[in-house]
């Protein structure tokens, strides 16, 4: 206590100091304020009021194990370490969704493959061959509308499916048709003996086998692997047995069936061949008049302007006639303000489009300088579709660049996709000129624009 006359000021206050508590000790130990008045103008220190100070409590020392009683760190050696590692990745490979995932690569190859014969095979029939090209301009939609190359390639499941049924079916028909060989020739040699009846009978024998074989595997699925599995029947009567095997069939090939679409693809692939023959017709039939009436003054006036026309209309006819399938509408085959539009938001994807379309389709002309007999019909379309299915996907492509970038590229990078345009249309038209004197048909290959149309016309069958 103070015992001073002069009145006290007030002095700050030190916060008090906390002792940290020891780290082994299971107690608090009190920590007690210190309060220390400074007298600023004071000669003296003032008093200080010193703290209580209290011995802290010492815990007792836990006694650690001695080292000889610790457990010994075992060190896993470099080559077993190598061996653990590869351990885990075998057992990551022979897990059962690794092969899972080979089995559905293999599935998806054999269905392109299959997909590709089946276009062409299409696309050498009559009428049928529209499946082909609106399968064709639904593949550029599709890219067209997602941006993605992979969304082109549709259908592989359903035709690996197909095209499994197909090989088996004609694997098992090998046989068959070496028994009716053998039975046509005793039947030659012999028609009345007893060898020509036995091969006959075992002909007709082996052909039921067949057939039951082949619809029991129809009727589980269809899968490549159960042609060489020789049950399916007991399969089949089990199935039978337990009742509403008819209408689970039944509702199964109707589901199949309307999956496939046809119906549409016919109608796309009719509405893209009118479209290109509508901007096609003319411009052929100028060039075709030139050689047909040569004897006029004027006929190569007017076969010259028709290629010059030519040359102007496939600028723009690939991406057209993909607008068909993209809006759904045949009118949009004469929108050529939007294709302009769009070509100025991306004009290097339009120009690698537009030239990859007309030299990918110069191969087939190759082809039609021979005639090619209806048997073998399918084999140019074999090429037609492997080459310009590429080229659709590409268009696609190019569009659904144009889509995605709301403003126009700089006027540099517009005029420079320009420059590779005409000079291709121009080879192109060229060639399209001489295949009158090139090919089989004369002046109607010049109506075969297999680029924009269908491979093999109705007339050239």
């Amino acid at each position: 206590m103070n015992t001073s006359s002069e009145p006290r000021r007030a002095t700050p206050v030190v916060p008090a100091i906390p002792v940290l508590e020891d780290a082994v000790s299971p107690t608090r130990t009190p920590v007690v304020p210190v309060e220390v008045s400074l007298a600023r103008r004071a000669p003296t220190l003032a008093r200080v009021i010193e703290p209580t100070v209290v011995e802290p409590v010492v815990a007792p020392l836990i006694a650690l194990p001695a080292v000889e009683e610790l457990e010994p760190v075992r060190a896993v050696p470099v080559l077993k370490r190598h061996r653990l590692a590869l351990a885990r990745r075998v057992r990551a490979v022979a897990s059962p969704g690794f092969f899972h995932s080979i089995y559905l690569l293999i599935e998806w190859v054999f269905g392109a493959a299959a997909l590709l014969v089946a276009l062409a095979v299409l696309a050498a029939l009559p009428v049928l061959q529209f499946l082909s090209l609106g399968y064709l301009l639904e593949s550029a939609a599709r890219v067209a509308r997602s941006g993605r190359l992979r969304d082109g390639f549709f259908g592989m499941r359903t035709a690996a499916r197909l095209g499994g049924i197909v090989l088996g079916s004609w694997l098992l028909l090998l046989p068959v048709r070496y028994v009716a060989d053998v039975a046509h020739t005793a039947r030659i040699i012999d028609p009345t003996g007893r060898a020509a009846d036995g091969w006959r009978t075992g002909l007709l024998v082996l052909i039921g086998i067949t057939a039951v074989h082949i619809a029991t595997v129809c009727a589980r699925g269809g899968k490549l692997r159960y042609f060489l599995w020789p049950f399916n029947s007991v399969w089949v009567v089990l199935r039978v047995a337990r009742g509403g095997f008819y209408a689970e069939s039944r509702d199964a090939v109707w589901d199949f069936v309307t999956s496939l679409r046809l119906p549409y693809y016919f109608w796309l692939g009719f509405r893209g061949f009118i479209g290109a023959v509508s901007w096609l017709l003319i411009p052929i039939s100028m060039i075709a008049a030139g050689r047909a009436q040569a004897h006029v003054p004027i006929a190569g006036t007017v076969a010259f302007f028709g290629a010059c026309l030519l040359a102007l209309v496939l600028l723009y006819l690939p991406f057209l006639q993909t607008r068909i399938a993209v809006t759904n509408r045949l009118s949009a085959v004469w929108n050529v303000l939007e294709v302009r539009r769009e070509f100025r938001r991306a004009p290097y994807a339009f120009a690698f489009a537009f030239v990859a379309t007309l030299l990918f389709a110069l191969p087939l002309y190759l082809l039609k300088i021979q005639i090619v007999p209806r048997e073998a019909a399918w084999l140019p379309s074999l090429v037609f579709i492997a080459f310009i299915f590429p080229a659709r996907l590409w268009t696609g492509w190019a569009m659904s660049r144009a889509a995605r970038r709301p403003a126009p590229r700089h006027w540099f990078f517009r005029w420079t996709a320009r420059l590779p345009l005409l000079p291709a249309a121009a080879f192109y038209v060229l060639i399209v000129f001489f295949t009158q004197y090139t090919s089989w048909n004369g002046v109607w290959s010049l109506y075969e624009q297999h680029a924009f149309l269908v491979p093999v016309p109705f007339f050239g069958l």
